[in-house]
Protein backbone atom coordinates (compact mmCIF):
# COMPACT_ATOMS: atom_id res chain seq x y z
CA UNK A 1 0.00 0.00 0.00
CA UNK A 2 2.92 2.46 0.32
CA UNK A 3 3.30 3.05 -3.36
CA UNK A 4 -0.68 4.67 -3.02
CA UNK A 5 -0.50 7.05 0.00
CA UNK A 6 -0.56 10.34 -2.27
CA UNK A 7 -4.25 8.75 -2.44
CA UNK A 8 -4.43 9.13 1.16
CA UNK A 9 -5.44 11.56 3.65
CA UNK A 10 -5.33 12.09 7.66
CA UNK A 11 -7.31 14.56 9.60
CA UNK A 12 -9.10 15.05 12.99
CA UNK A 13 -12.75 14.45 12.85
CA UNK A 14 -15.06 16.31 15.34
CA UNK A 15 -18.23 15.53 15.34
CA UNK A 16 -20.92 17.47 16.84
CA UNK A 17 -24.80 17.28 17.24
CA UNK A 18 -27.11 19.76 14.99
CA UNK A 19 -27.38 21.69 18.68
CA UNK A 20 -23.73 22.62 18.08
CA UNK A 21 -22.58 20.05 21.40
CA UNK A 22 -19.67 17.94 20.46
CA UNK A 23 -20.36 13.90 20.58
CA UNK A 24 -17.61 12.82 23.31
CA UNK A 25 -16.84 8.77 23.93
CA UNK A 26 -19.14 7.82 20.75
CA UNK A 27 -18.20 5.12 18.34
CA UNK A 28 -19.09 5.77 14.59
CA UNK A 29 -18.39 3.61 12.02
CA UNK A 30 -16.50 5.61 9.02
CA UNK A 31 -16.56 4.49 5.28
CA UNK A 32 -15.83 5.52 1.78
CA UNK A 33 -18.71 6.13 -0.49
CA UNK A 34 -16.95 7.71 -3.04
CA UNK A 35 -13.33 7.59 -4.11
CA UNK A 36 -12.03 11.28 -5.72
CA UNK A 37 -10.54 9.43 -7.96
CA UNK A 38 -12.00 8.74 -11.20
CA UNK A 39 -13.05 5.11 -12.00
CA UNK A 40 -14.94 5.61 -14.93
CA UNK A 41 -16.27 4.00 -18.37
CA UNK A 42 -18.82 4.74 -21.30
CA UNK A 43 -22.05 5.03 -19.73
CA UNK A 44 -23.52 5.06 -23.05
CA UNK A 45 -26.47 2.17 -21.74
CA UNK A 46 -27.82 5.14 -19.51
CA UNK A 47 -29.17 6.72 -22.59
CA UNK A 48 -31.46 4.10 -23.92
CA UNK A 49 -32.32 2.92 -20.36
CA UNK A 50 -33.98 6.32 -19.74
CA UNK A 51 -35.06 7.03 -22.72
CA UNK A 52 -36.48 4.32 -25.19
CA UNK A 53 -36.27 1.31 -23.18
CA UNK A 54 -37.28 3.01 -19.94
CA UNK A 55 -38.26 0.04 -17.76
CA UNK A 56 -36.26 -2.08 -19.62
CA UNK A 57 -35.41 -5.14 -17.04
CA UNK A 58 -31.97 -6.19 -19.30
CA UNK A 59 -31.20 -2.59 -18.93
CA UNK A 60 -31.87 -1.90 -16.20
CA UNK A 61 -29.78 -4.52 -14.65
CA UNK A 62 -26.97 -3.42 -16.73
CA UNK A 63 -26.79 -0.31 -15.45
CA UNK A 64 -27.40 -1.59 -11.93
CA UNK A 65 -24.13 -3.44 -12.45
CA UNK A 66 -22.35 -0.48 -14.24
CA UNK A 67 -23.03 1.69 -11.04
CA UNK A 68 -22.23 -0.67 -8.71
CA UNK A 69 -18.74 -0.64 -10.13
CA UNK A 70 -17.97 2.90 -11.01
CA UNK A 71 -18.25 6.66 -10.10
CA UNK A 72 -17.48 8.34 -13.46
CA UNK A 73 -19.00 8.28 -16.71
CA UNK A 74 -18.82 9.31 -20.25
CA UNK A 75 -21.45 10.50 -22.18
CA UNK A 76 -22.08 10.93 -26.05
CA UNK A 77 -22.29 13.88 -27.78
CA UNK A 78 -20.93 12.87 -31.42
CA UNK A 79 -22.59 15.65 -33.35
CA UNK A 80 -23.49 13.54 -36.03
CA UNK A 81 -25.57 11.65 -33.71
CA UNK A 82 -26.59 14.20 -31.25
CA UNK A 83 -27.92 16.50 -33.57
CA UNK A 84 -28.69 14.53 -37.17
CA UNK A 85 -30.66 17.28 -38.40
CA UNK A 86 -29.86 20.71 -37.72
CA UNK A 87 -31.34 22.43 -34.64
CA UNK A 88 -32.56 19.69 -33.38
CA UNK A 89 -30.03 18.15 -30.77
CA UNK A 90 -30.96 15.18 -28.46
CA UNK A 91 -30.93 17.62 -25.36
CA UNK A 92 -34.05 15.49 -23.68
CA UNK A 93 -32.36 12.17 -24.35
CA UNK A 94 -28.53 12.99 -23.06
CA UNK A 95 -30.18 15.32 -20.11
CA UNK A 96 -32.34 12.20 -18.77
CA UNK A 97 -28.96 9.77 -18.86
CA UNK A 98 -27.10 12.43 -17.33
CA UNK A 99 -29.95 13.19 -14.48
CA UNK A 100 -29.98 9.52 -14.14
CA UNK A 101 -25.90 9.05 -13.74
CA UNK A 102 -25.78 12.29 -11.33
CA UNK A 103 -28.84 11.74 -9.33
CA UNK A 104 -26.69 8.05 -8.72
CA UNK A 105 -23.91 10.38 -7.36
CA UNK A 106 -21.71 9.55 -10.47
CA UNK A 107 -19.48 12.62 -12.18
CA UNK A 108 -20.07 13.02 -16.04
CA UNK A 109 -17.92 13.74 -18.87
CA UNK A 110 -18.89 15.06 -22.18
CA UNK A 111 -17.22 13.52 -24.99
CA UNK A 112 -16.23 15.08 -27.39
CA UNK A 113 -17.40 18.70 -28.28
CA UNK A 114 -15.01 19.20 -31.69
CA UNK A 115 -14.17 15.58 -33.62
CA UNK A 116 -13.65 15.40 -37.26
CA UNK A 117 -15.16 11.87 -37.15
CA UNK A 118 -19.20 10.78 -36.80
CA UNK A 119 -19.32 14.79 -37.55
CA UNK A 120 -23.21 16.33 -38.84
CA UNK A 121 -23.12 15.89 -42.43
CA UNK A 122 -25.77 18.94 -42.57
CA UNK A 123 -22.20 21.03 -41.75
CA UNK A 124 -20.61 20.30 -45.37
CA UNK A 125 -23.21 22.65 -47.32
CA UNK A 126 -21.49 25.67 -45.20
CA UNK A 127 -18.08 27.70 -45.97
CA UNK A 128 -15.34 27.01 -43.39
CA UNK A 129 -16.34 30.14 -41.87
CA UNK A 130 -20.22 29.50 -41.24
CA UNK A 131 -18.67 25.97 -40.80
CA UNK A 132 -16.71 27.32 -37.58
CA UNK A 133 -19.05 30.04 -36.29
CA UNK A 134 -21.28 26.91 -35.96
CA UNK A 135 -18.90 24.57 -34.04
CA UNK A 136 -18.47 27.56 -31.79
CA UNK A 137 -21.89 27.94 -31.40
CA UNK A 138 -22.25 24.20 -30.60
CA UNK A 139 -19.75 24.68 -27.84
CA UNK A 140 -21.96 27.19 -26.17
CA UNK A 141 -25.00 25.77 -26.23
CA UNK A 142 -24.15 22.11 -24.97
CA UNK A 143 -21.62 23.30 -22.09
CA UNK A 144 -24.26 25.97 -21.00
CA UNK A 145 -27.19 23.82 -21.48
CA UNK A 146 -25.56 21.05 -19.68
CA UNK A 147 -23.94 23.42 -17.00
CA UNK A 148 -24.30 21.82 -13.45
CA UNK A 149 -24.52 18.18 -14.56
CA UNK A 150 -21.71 17.89 -16.73
CA UNK A 151 -18.77 20.05 -15.93
CA UNK A 152 -16.04 18.35 -17.73
CA UNK A 153 -15.88 18.17 -20.82
CA UNK A 154 -13.49 16.06 -24.05
CA UNK A 155 -13.03 19.94 -25.76
CA UNK A 156 -11.25 18.65 -29.09
CA UNK A 157 -10.51 14.63 -29.58
CA UNK A 158 -7.96 13.39 -32.33
CA UNK A 159 -6.40 16.81 -33.60
CA UNK A 160 -3.16 15.46 -34.39
CA UNK A 161 -4.18 13.61 -36.96
CA UNK A 162 -7.57 16.12 -37.57
CA UNK A 163 -6.26 18.24 -40.47
CA UNK A 164 -4.18 15.07 -42.21
CA UNK A 165 -7.32 12.69 -41.58
CA UNK A 166 -8.73 11.65 -46.02
CA UNK A 167 -10.73 8.78 -45.56
CA UNK A 168 -13.78 10.99 -46.51
CA UNK A 169 -15.05 14.81 -46.06
CA UNK A 170 -15.85 16.28 -43.12
CA UNK A 171 -16.65 19.76 -41.94
CA UNK A 172 -14.22 19.61 -38.85
CA UNK A 173 -10.79 18.76 -41.07
CA UNK A 174 -11.78 21.61 -43.42
CA UNK A 175 -11.99 24.12 -40.88
CA UNK A 176 -9.02 22.38 -39.24
CA UNK A 177 -6.78 22.64 -42.39
CA UNK A 178 -7.85 26.44 -43.05
CA UNK A 179 -7.58 27.70 -39.45
CA UNK A 180 -4.66 25.45 -37.98
CA UNK A 181 -4.20 22.86 -35.25
CA UNK A 182 -3.59 25.53 -33.12
CA UNK A 183 -6.32 28.21 -33.89
CA UNK A 184 -9.17 25.68 -33.78
CA UNK A 185 -8.03 24.51 -30.36
CA UNK A 186 -7.59 28.23 -28.63
CA UNK A 187 -11.50 28.67 -30.44
CA UNK A 188 -12.95 25.67 -29.44
CA UNK A 189 -11.46 25.93 -25.53
CA UNK A 190 -12.06 29.79 -25.50
CA UNK A 191 -15.63 29.11 -25.99
CA UNK A 192 -16.11 26.11 -23.77
CA UNK A 193 -14.29 27.69 -20.84
CA UNK A 194 -16.74 31.24 -21.78
CA UNK A 195 -19.55 29.04 -21.21
CA UNK A 196 -18.70 27.64 -17.92
CA UNK A 197 -15.19 28.67 -16.08
CA UNK A 198 -15.65 26.30 -13.54
CA UNK A 199 -15.52 23.17 -16.51
CA UNK A 200 -12.47 20.49 -16.50
CA UNK A 201 -11.55 20.80 -20.27
CA UNK A 202 -9.73 18.14 -21.76
CA UNK A 203 -7.68 17.56 -24.92
CA UNK A 204 -7.97 13.92 -25.73
CA UNK A 205 -5.94 12.05 -28.24
CA UNK A 206 -4.90 8.26 -29.12
CA UNK A 207 -1.96 9.67 -30.91
CA UNK A 208 0.35 9.53 -27.58
CA UNK A 209 3.62 10.65 -29.69
CA UNK A 210 5.82 13.72 -29.50
CA UNK A 211 3.57 15.20 -31.73
CA UNK A 212 0.95 15.35 -29.51
CA UNK A 213 3.02 16.80 -26.58
CA UNK A 214 4.22 19.43 -28.82
CA UNK A 215 1.01 20.44 -29.84
CA UNK A 216 0.01 20.28 -25.93
CA UNK A 217 3.14 22.28 -25.79
CA UNK A 218 2.15 24.79 -28.03
CA UNK A 219 -1.39 25.12 -26.94
CA UNK A 220 -0.14 25.62 -22.63
CA UNK A 221 2.47 28.62 -24.51
CA UNK A 222 -0.90 29.88 -26.39
CA UNK A 223 -2.64 30.19 -22.83
CA UNK A 224 -5.03 27.45 -23.78
CA UNK A 225 -7.14 26.40 -20.95
CA UNK A 226 -6.62 23.04 -20.93
CA UNK A 227 -7.39 21.27 -17.51
CA UNK A 228 -6.04 17.64 -17.79
CA UNK A 229 -4.53 15.88 -20.85
CA UNK A 230 -6.37 13.13 -22.15
CA UNK A 231 -4.45 9.85 -23.04
CA UNK A 232 -6.39 7.01 -25.23
CA UNK A 233 -5.07 3.53 -25.15
CA UNK A 234 -7.26 1.20 -26.75
CA UNK A 235 -4.78 -1.98 -26.74
CA UNK A 236 -7.13 -4.18 -29.29
CA UNK A 237 -3.50 -5.29 -30.32
CA UNK A 238 -2.31 -6.55 -27.18
CA UNK A 239 -1.42 -5.15 -23.77
CA UNK A 240 1.13 -2.00 -23.94
CA UNK A 241 2.38 -2.98 -20.46
CA UNK A 242 3.95 -1.13 -18.11
CA UNK A 243 7.38 -0.22 -19.71
CA UNK A 244 5.26 1.51 -22.48
CA UNK A 245 2.36 2.76 -19.83
CA UNK A 246 6.02 4.32 -18.24
CA UNK A 247 7.17 6.04 -21.09
CA UNK A 248 3.51 7.59 -22.12
CA UNK A 249 3.45 9.06 -18.55
CA UNK A 250 6.86 10.17 -19.01
CA UNK A 251 6.43 11.95 -22.23
CA UNK A 252 3.28 13.92 -20.34
CA UNK A 253 3.89 14.34 -16.89
CA UNK A 254 6.27 17.75 -17.47
CA UNK A 255 3.32 19.41 -18.22
CA UNK A 256 2.32 19.02 -14.48
CA UNK A 257 -1.14 18.56 -15.53
CA UNK A 258 -3.57 15.97 -14.56
CA UNK A 259 -3.62 13.21 -16.55
CA UNK A 260 -6.46 11.49 -17.55
CA UNK A 261 -6.78 8.03 -19.47
CA UNK A 262 -9.94 8.41 -21.21
CA UNK A 263 -10.33 5.33 -23.47
CA UNK A 264 -9.11 2.32 -22.51
CA UNK A 265 -9.53 -1.29 -24.02
CA UNK A 266 -8.67 -4.72 -23.55
CA UNK A 267 -9.63 -8.03 -25.33
CA UNK A 268 -10.70 -11.24 -23.82
CA UNK A 269 -10.53 -12.66 -27.34
CA UNK A 270 -8.07 -12.97 -29.84
CA UNK A 271 -5.93 -10.00 -30.55
CA UNK A 272 -6.29 -7.96 -33.31
CA UNK A 273 -3.50 -8.66 -35.81
CA UNK A 274 -0.32 -6.41 -36.14
CA UNK A 275 -0.58 -5.21 -39.28
CA UNK A 276 -3.68 -3.04 -38.66
CA UNK A 277 -2.59 0.53 -38.42
CA UNK A 278 -6.46 2.04 -38.88
CA UNK A 279 -8.52 -0.27 -35.66
CA UNK A 280 -11.77 0.79 -37.39
CA UNK A 281 -10.62 -1.50 -40.73
CA UNK A 282 -10.93 -4.72 -38.42
CA UNK A 283 -14.20 -5.94 -39.51
CA UNK A 284 -15.16 -9.04 -38.78
CA UNK A 285 -18.33 -11.02 -38.70
CA UNK A 286 -17.73 -12.21 -34.55
CA UNK A 287 -15.01 -11.90 -32.39
CA UNK A 288 -16.25 -14.33 -29.69
CA UNK A 289 -14.93 -13.89 -26.19
CA UNK A 290 -13.12 -16.92 -24.63
CA UNK A 291 -12.52 -18.34 -21.06
CA UNK A 292 -8.38 -17.86 -21.24
CA UNK A 293 -8.96 -14.32 -22.54
CA UNK A 294 -11.09 -13.38 -19.95
CA UNK A 295 -8.16 -14.76 -17.65
CA UNK A 296 -5.82 -12.38 -19.77
CA UNK A 297 -7.94 -9.20 -19.30
CA UNK A 298 -8.38 -9.35 -16.04
CA UNK A 299 -4.99 -10.25 -15.70
CA UNK A 300 -3.67 -7.44 -17.35
CA UNK A 301 -6.60 -5.18 -16.19
CA UNK A 302 -5.34 -5.28 -13.00
CA UNK A 303 -1.78 -4.88 -13.45
CA UNK A 304 -2.69 -1.58 -15.63
CA UNK A 305 -4.60 0.18 -13.10
CA UNK A 306 -2.03 -1.02 -10.24
CA UNK A 307 0.39 0.52 -12.50
CA UNK A 308 -1.92 3.54 -12.90
CA UNK A 309 -3.05 4.07 -9.87
CA UNK A 310 0.21 4.23 -8.21
CA UNK A 311 0.91 7.75 -10.51
CA UNK A 312 0.26 10.85 -8.42
CA UNK A 313 -0.78 12.93 -11.70
CA UNK A 314 -2.66 10.36 -13.47
CA UNK A 315 -6.47 11.15 -11.82
CA UNK A 316 -8.76 9.52 -14.02
CA UNK A 317 -9.07 5.82 -15.51
CA UNK A 318 -12.13 5.10 -18.19
CA UNK A 319 -12.50 1.86 -19.73
CA UNK A 320 -14.67 2.37 -22.98
CA UNK A 321 -17.19 -0.55 -23.22
CA UNK A 322 -18.99 -1.67 -20.15
CA UNK A 323 -20.16 -5.01 -22.44
CA UNK A 324 -18.99 -6.93 -25.18
CA UNK A 325 -19.79 -6.09 -28.84
CA UNK A 326 -19.60 -2.24 -28.32
CA UNK A 327 -16.78 -0.42 -30.87
CA UNK A 328 -16.03 -2.98 -33.49
CA UNK A 329 -17.66 -6.04 -32.06
CA UNK A 330 -14.88 -6.81 -29.38
CA UNK A 331 -14.89 -8.62 -26.87
CA UNK A 332 -13.33 -5.53 -24.84
CA UNK A 333 -15.78 -4.94 -21.59
CA UNK A 334 -15.86 -6.31 -18.31
CA UNK A 335 -19.81 -7.97 -19.06
CA UNK A 336 -20.43 -10.43 -21.73
CA UNK A 337 -23.52 -9.24 -24.11
CA UNK A 338 -25.79 -11.23 -21.79
CA UNK A 339 -25.21 -9.34 -19.07
CA UNK A 340 -23.23 -11.90 -16.98
CA UNK A 341 -20.08 -10.63 -15.08
CA UNK A 342 -16.32 -11.44 -16.78
CA UNK A 343 -13.66 -11.87 -14.41
CA UNK A 344 -12.76 -8.54 -14.54
CA UNK A 345 -15.38 -7.04 -13.35
CA UNK A 346 -14.60 -8.61 -10.06
CA UNK A 347 -11.54 -7.71 -10.16
CA UNK A 348 -12.14 -4.26 -10.68
CA UNK A 349 -14.79 -4.31 -8.04
CA UNK A 350 -12.42 -6.03 -5.84
CA UNK A 351 -9.80 -3.58 -6.55
CA UNK A 352 -11.69 -0.37 -6.15
CA UNK A 353 -14.14 -1.42 -3.57
CA UNK A 354 -12.40 -3.71 -1.36
CA UNK A 355 -8.26 -3.35 -1.25
CA UNK A 356 -9.02 0.68 -2.63
CA UNK A 357 -11.22 1.07 0.36
CA UNK A 358 -11.34 2.76 3.72
CA UNK A 359 -14.17 1.33 6.38
CA UNK A 360 -12.93 2.30 10.19
CA UNK A 361 -14.12 2.36 13.47
CA UNK A 362 -13.43 5.30 15.29
CA UNK A 363 -14.09 6.61 18.55
CA UNK A 364 -14.79 10.34 20.02
CA UNK A 365 -12.34 11.34 22.76
CA UNK A 366 -13.47 13.78 25.79
CA UNK A 367 -13.53 16.83 23.04
CA UNK A 368 -15.46 14.89 20.57
CA UNK A 369 -12.07 14.15 18.30
CA UNK A 370 -11.46 11.28 16.61
CA UNK A 371 -8.50 10.70 13.79
CA UNK A 372 -9.08 9.21 10.44
CA UNK A 373 -6.72 8.29 7.76
CA UNK A 374 -7.87 7.09 4.78
CA UNK A 375 -8.45 7.29 0.65
CA UNK A 376 -9.16 10.25 -0.37
CA UNK A 377 -13.37 10.81 -1.12
CA UNK A 378 -16.39 11.28 0.23
CA UNK A 379 -17.33 9.70 3.88
CA UNK A 380 -20.48 8.62 5.31
CA UNK A 381 -20.01 8.62 9.77
CA UNK A 382 -22.83 6.53 10.94
CA UNK A 383 -23.20 5.34 14.87
CA UNK A 384 -25.68 5.44 17.38
CA UNK A 385 -25.30 8.98 18.09
CA UNK A 386 -26.32 9.65 14.86
CA UNK A 387 -24.62 10.19 11.05
CA UNK A 388 -23.17 12.20 8.53
CA UNK A 389 -21.20 13.44 5.74
CA UNK A 390 -17.90 14.49 4.82
CA UNK A 391 -15.25 14.81 2.48
CA UNK A 392 -11.52 13.22 3.34
CA UNK A 393 -8.68 15.68 1.65
CA UNK A 394 -4.88 17.34 1.89
CA UNK A 395 -4.62 19.60 4.02
CA UNK A 396 -7.38 19.42 6.23
CA UNK A 397 -6.63 19.38 10.12
CA UNK A 398 -9.58 19.61 11.18
CA UNK A 399 -13.26 17.91 9.73
CA UNK A 400 -16.34 18.62 11.86
CA UNK A 401 -19.81 16.77 11.09
CA UNK A 402 -22.43 17.37 12.31
CA UNK A 403 -24.68 14.60 13.13
CA UNK A 404 -28.07 14.57 12.93
CA UNK A 405 -30.59 11.22 13.33
CA UNK A 406 -29.99 8.76 10.55
CA UNK A 407 -33.43 8.67 9.15
CA UNK A 408 -32.99 12.64 9.46
CA UNK A 409 -29.78 12.35 7.66
CA UNK A 410 -31.14 9.70 4.85
CA UNK A 411 -34.03 12.33 4.25
CA UNK A 412 -31.77 15.46 4.17
CA UNK A 413 -29.63 13.66 1.91
CA UNK A 414 -31.69 11.54 -0.40
CA UNK A 415 -29.15 9.18 -1.11
CA UNK A 416 -29.99 5.71 -1.61
CA UNK A 417 -26.54 4.42 -1.38
CA UNK A 418 -26.37 5.25 2.12
CA UNK A 419 -29.02 3.43 3.52
CA UNK A 420 -27.45 0.49 5.57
Amino acid sequence: MEQYTHRKAAARIRVVEETGNIVKNAEFQAELRNHDFLFGCGAFDAIPLTNEKKGDAFYEERMHKWLELYNYGTMSFYWGRYEEQENAPAFESRMNASGYLQDHGKKIKGHPLCWHTVCADWLMKYDNKTIMDKQLERIHRDVTAFAGVIDMWDVINEVVIMPEFDKYDNAVTRICKEYGRLNLVKEVFAAAKAANPQAVLLINDFNLSDRYAKLIDECLDAGVPISAIGLQTHQHQGYMGREKLAEILERFEGFGLPLHFTENTLVSGHIMPSHIVDLNDYQIPEWPSTPEGEKRQAEEMEDMYRFLFAHPLVEAITGWDFTDGAWLGAPSGVLRTDNSEKPSYHKLKDLVHREWHTAEKIRTDENGMAVLTGFKGTYILTGKKGSGSFHLDQGQECITVTCPSFQDFLQETGDRRMAP
